[in-house]
């Protein structure tokens, strides 16, 4: 069964020529929805990207999205850029509501990484927007 993806322009978010075609957010924007972050996974023909779960590892165990790298929070400062190395492929970082990873792609931001994302909402959100099979708590 395949779903539609509507994609929410409402946020101001805005989409440069490049990122639209590969379905990425413009850079200009700081988050992605859970429905926009499903056609990413969905598609096979979309670009690589870093997945990253930025919980700690008790949240990781209870749940996660599947393909998703932990990459504590609390460990993030040093843990963070080295995992994205060189930058070269976007960024979705997530977390329970989408605080803490809004927090992980200010700092990727800052330090130069252009293409990060947060995941709007969080796991949460995801749970209850795309795959009700992932635990809520």
């Amino acid at each position: 069964m395949t779903r539609a993806v509507q994609f929410d322009f409402s946020r101001n978010n805005t989409f440069n020529p490049v990122s639209s075609l590969l379905m990425f957010p413009s850079p200009d924007s700081f988050e992605i929805t859970p429905p926009e972050l499903q056609a990413l996974l969905a598609d096979n023909s979309a670009p690589p990207f870093h997945l990253i779960d930025c919980r700690e590892e008790d949240e990781f165990a209870i749940c996660k999205i599947e393909g998703a790298s932990l990459v504590p929070l609390s460990r993030f400062a040093e843990a963070g850029p080295a995992y994205l190395g060189d930058g070269e492929q976007p960024a979705i970082v997530y977390c329970h509501h989408g605080m803490r990873s809004m927090n992980a792609t200010m700092f990727l931001r800052d330090k130069g990484f252009a293409e990060v994302w947060s995941l709007a909402g969080g796991i949460d959100l995801w749970s209850t927007q795309i795959d009700d099979g992932v635990p809520r708590y």
